[in-house]
């Protein structure tokens, strides 16, 4: 509650510094007793906007863990890796939709997860999750082709065009009734072991 009350505090005070600015311009030398020298207490706008730059660097970056070991991709550094083409029926858009990207487990090897998993590497588990927070869990045999018939991507494009707003890499993965577990903005891949 006291965090709403400094925001509604500080959007009046923005008002009342763009009304102090407003009558200055008309020749007007106070707005109700305030000095035409007094500025608003609020945030660094400056640093607003840097924020909001960083977050939106770091939802274009994909960092991926495996214990000690960890990959960094970008959308520059995914597209120079093999595409595979999918396409598939999203249930919240009501429309077929063509993804391109990377299969997870091509970016999963190189750090170790194994491409074909036997007895106690079954309790490895990722979570994925996107710039917004939102997370999912997939089990290892669920991204592994020698397991499972579907198919969990890293795409960088949609219909042929670069990912716009739900990117510009999501997770997609074919064989499932709704997109629930797809990953908009996607940022982190964690593999863990169940215990």
């Amino acid at each position: 509650m006291r965090g709403r009350t400094e925001a509604i505090a500080w959007v009046l005070a923005l008002g009342l510094a763009t009304a102090c600015a407003h009558a200055k311009s008309q020749g007007a030398g106070q707005v109700k007793g305030v000095p035409m020298s007094t500025t608003p207490p609020g945030p660094d706008i400056t640093q607003v906007q840097q924020d909001l730059a960083q977050a939106k660097a770091e939802a274009g970056q994909l960092k991926i863990t495996f214990g000690k070991k960890s990959a960094e991709w970008t959308p520059a550094t995914l597209a120079a890796l093999p595409h595979k083409t999918l396409t598939v029926f999203n249930e919240h858009a009501k429309v077929n939709q063509t993804y391109s990207g990377v299969e997870l487990i091509e970016l999963l090897k190189p750090l170790g997860v194994p491409e074909k998993p036997h007895g106690k590497e079954f309790r490895l588990y990722l979570v994925a999750e996107g710039s917004d927070g939102y997370e999912v869990v997939y089990s290892v045999g669920e991204v592994t082709p020698d397991v499972h018939d579907a198919t969990v991507m890293v795409a960088d494009t949609l219909d042929g065009k670069p990912i716009g707003d739900s990117g510009p890499l999501q997770l997609v993965a074919t064989g499932e009734k709704r997109p629930a577990r797809w990953v908009k903005n996607l940022v982190a891949i964690r593999v863990n072991t169940a215990d």
